[in-house]
């Protein structure tokens, strides 16, 4: 395990201005997830991390050593990539260890790490099978095996997931995040998906335009957002975010209200509008309303909800849970 800080960390690819200048300390043992929108910076930076790119300017350090500049292989980290990068002709054991036979490690070290990372991801009983006879699941898991052999003080992940169908993807973050609470081992994960980041993080940095828009775990985000970014990123259905008109009257620059904050009523409430789609989550409900004056408002309910599409409704937010940007 290592702790890594990054100072005043600048990446410019001539006059494009991609990475900001960021400062993160990331603690020993800890799962850290990069999420933002595309171009935002997140796979920019982690590849200074892995030191695949070279920052423009600012310090790095890893268990407290300065790499800055040392080479991807001075670093102590491994990292697993998006595409799993699988040798077609190799088996699963012959691709766990490629990295350990390229360094001449001794045979017999070789088979005991390749063995050992196997029974931690579940792949003792697929280790004679080559890449096209594996799930898309299992090859992933084989590309972290491929990253688990070499010990690394740091494991970097770019979007992993992101090849896999939806029900394959849930499966692979909780397998991650108890790989992680096995290993204990420092682990930075890069995605654009909140849910990953939400599901899986220790603490997530949220980046906007190559700057870090906030620091913080799951729910210190959720319920405790520092920028209608952060409050409309963070959350599923997003948070309804007003200005204007509607914001001023509550006293702020941006007035914002989470769908499931909001009570709905057939007699009275803050505003008044019309139900204009409803999406069914199994027991829960979203509904769409057109509000005049405000716009669209999401609200979701829990249970079967009483309304219909067309239906006239009033919304209210819940005493002190709104949010007041620019106060």
């Amino acid at each position: 395990m290592a702790e890594l800080t990054l100072t005043r960390i600048c990446k410019s690819f001539g006059a494009l201005d991609v990475i900001k200048g960021i400062d993160l300390d990331v603690r020993s043992g800890e799962f850290v997830v990069f999420v933002g929108p595309s171009g935002c910076g997140k796979s920019t930076l982690l590849r200074i991390i892995a030191g695949l790119e070279e920052s423009t300017s600012g310090a790095l350090t890893i268990g407290g050593k300065d790499v800055t500049h040392a080479e991807p292989s001075e670093r102590g980290i491994a990292m697993v990539f998006q595409s799993y990068a699988l040798y077609p002709h190799m088996t699963v054991a012959e691709n766990i260890g490629f990295g350990l036979s390229l360094a001449r490690r001794p045979k017999a070290e070789i088979e005991a790490k390749v063995r050992a990372a196997a029974e931690t991801l579940q792949l003792t009983h697929l280790l004679d099978r080559k890449p096209k006879a594996l799930s898309g699941g299992q090859r992933q898991r084989v590309a972290i095996g491929r990253a688990i052999v070499r010990d690394p003080k740091v494991f970097l992940f770019d979007e992993p997931l992101s090849n896999l169908d939806a029900s394959l993807r849930a499966q692979m973050r909780l397998e991650i995040a108890e790989l992680h609470a096995r290993l204990k081992t420092t682990m930075i994960y890069v995605t654009h998906d909140q849910v990953e980041a939400m599901t899986m993080a220790d603490k997530i940095v949220v980046l906007n335009g190559g700057r870090v828009e906030q620091v913080g775990s799951p729910m210190e985000l959720y319920r405790k957002p520092v920028t209608p970014f952060v409050a409309g990123f963070i959350g599923s259905p997003k948070m309804n975010l007003y200005t204007g008109e509607i914001a001023h009257r509550f006293g702020c620059e941006t007035y914002g209200i989470r769908p499931e904050h909001i009570r709905l009523s057939e007699a009275e409430g803050e505003w008044q509008g019309r139900v204009r789609h409803i999406e069914r989550l199994g027991a829960d409900a979203i509904l769409y309303l057109d509000v005049p004056d405000v716009g669209e408002m999401v609200v979701r309910a829990e249970g079967e909800t009483a309304f219909a599409t067309g239906a006239a409704v009033w919304a209210s937010p819940m005493k002190g849970a709104a949010h007041k940007f620019g106060a």
